[in-house]
């Protein structure tokens, strides 16, 4: 009868844990917005004029603290800065991680045998300005697939790989799968630097799926997304160029352009690093092995990869790791130290959705932050102040707090084996 309690008491202890863990990414409450700017203010030399500016730089800040319990369960404690979904950004490429999160989910919703994220893609034009696309020159054996997609898409943050990942899902799906996970004004409505219409923007392409014999297993039809979109009446900038030449004095229109929150974007790479310990309403259905792939090619390097192989010279080990490295060429990134994150920039905005750790000193943290970097105030004239603003930003930001988490105490080291393996 003793043991009988015992096992009953450990497993309500356990069911207990979980379900705490659940509520620390489900309930996203209010976070605590005195830390940051307290630590942005005492690091005046490199913070100062952004401290000083903050609504000039439009910057945001999401930042978690994470402790492990003796059982290596995540708790974690939010931070934010500026934190204000009224305030519009551009998501730029962030968009593309849960455009590859959505796609292996839908590759296991479908349940088609045969059908993986390795299977052979064919993409068929049925629309204006649509490409037929049957192959890709920077997979191992020249064909296109979801998996190859995701590996650009992580590596070097490559626009058409995305944009065949926005094809396979649509904006219709896209947008109701992200709404029922709770991120219900997340819209990615256009594909990357094409420049499409609106209409255009509505229709997918056909997409045929073939098997390493050259069967037919899926065929997919265009789609087209009748519901209605959002108009989010945002308009940024004194000027934009239209062309070379044309200098348009009035701010752009980005009312119709992508659209997700800095919060949404930090929980969505939270829900996918610590999946088991979130809410099984916002998780993205993926199998372990799904996991394990996105975790690698998170935090790979564009030098450390054979299949896409890309030059050092364009794309340098530090080409997509603001936070931390501020993509400065010349510098490698300590191998002790992985970056799991997806950046973004476009129009000034710059970003970095990051998780980092450190193996051999045992730290961990993530943090999201966006920051606007155009003084000139035009829009598409090629003048933005990233090297001078935004990578330095990002360089001190993931570097202090680095710091400022060594220094943490902490009552139990965290367990990386279920994150690299």
């Amino acid at each position: 009868m003793l043991k009988l309690a015992v096992n009953i008491i450990q497993k309500a202890t356990l069911l207990i844990t979980f379900s705490v863990a659940y509520l620390f990414t489900e309930a996203q409450s209010p976070t605590n917005t005195q830390f940051l700017e307290n630590f942005l203010k005492q690091h005046p030399k490199e913070f100062g004029d952004i401290v000083a500016h903050p609504d000039e730089y439009r910057v945001q800040i999401y930042y978690t603290q994470i402790d492990r319990d003796v059982n290596n369960t995540p708790h974690f404690k939010d931070f934010s800065y500026r934190l204000n979904n009224n305030e519009y950004f551009y998501p730029a490429s962030t968009v593309k991680m849960p455009l590859a999160f959505l796609a292996l989910e839908k590759i296991n919703n479908l349940k088609i045998p045969g059908l993986t994220k390795s299977t052979g893609m064919y993409y068929d034009s049925v629309g204006a300005r649509q490409e037929t696309i049957y192959n890709n020159p920077y997979a191992e054996n020249g064909i296109q697939s979801i998996e190859q997609a995701i590996k650009e898409i992580f590596l070097v943050s490559d626009n058409n790989a995305a944009n065949r990942l926005f094809e396979f899902m649509g904006q219709e799906e896209i947008h109701q799968k992200l709404a029922d996970k709770g991120y219900t004004d997340a819209y990615i409505r256009n594909r990357l630097e094409l420049g499409r219409t609106q209409e255009e923007s509505r229709q997918t392409q056909a997409i045929n799926f073939y098997n390493d014999a050259g069967k037919l297993i899926y065929h997919q039809d265009e789609q087209y997304n009748k519901q209605a979109l959002p108009n989010y009446n945002a308009f940024l900038g004194k000027g934009y160029m239209n062309g070379q030449d044309s200098l348009i004095n009035k701010p752009l229109d980005f009312s119709t352009k992508n659209r997700i929150y800095l919060n949404d974007l930090h929980h969505i790479l939270q829900s996918v690093i610590f999946y088991d310990y979130t809410n099984p309403k916002k998780r993205f259905n993926l199998t372990k092995e799904d996991r394990q792939f996105l975790l690698k090619w998170m935090h790979t390097l564009p030098t450390e990869s054979t299949y896409p192989t890309y030059d050092s010279a364009d794309y340098w080990p530090a080409y997509c790791k603001f936070m931390f490295m501020g993509s400065e060429k010349g510098q490698s990134l300590p191998p002790n130290i992985k970056i799991f994150n997806k950046v973004g920039d476009a129009y000034g905005f710059l970003l970095d959705i990051s998780y980092i750790i450190d193996t051999v000193n045992q730290v961990e943290f993530m943090v999201s932050a966006v920051i606007y970097c155009n003084s000139d105030g035009i829009i598409n004239d090629s003048k933005y102040d990233y090297d001078k603003v935004g990578y330095p930003f990002y360089k001190n930001l993931g570097r202090l707090l680095y710091d400022y988490e060594l220094k943490r105490k902490k009552n139990y080291m965290p367990d990386f084996r279920n994150i690299l393996k």
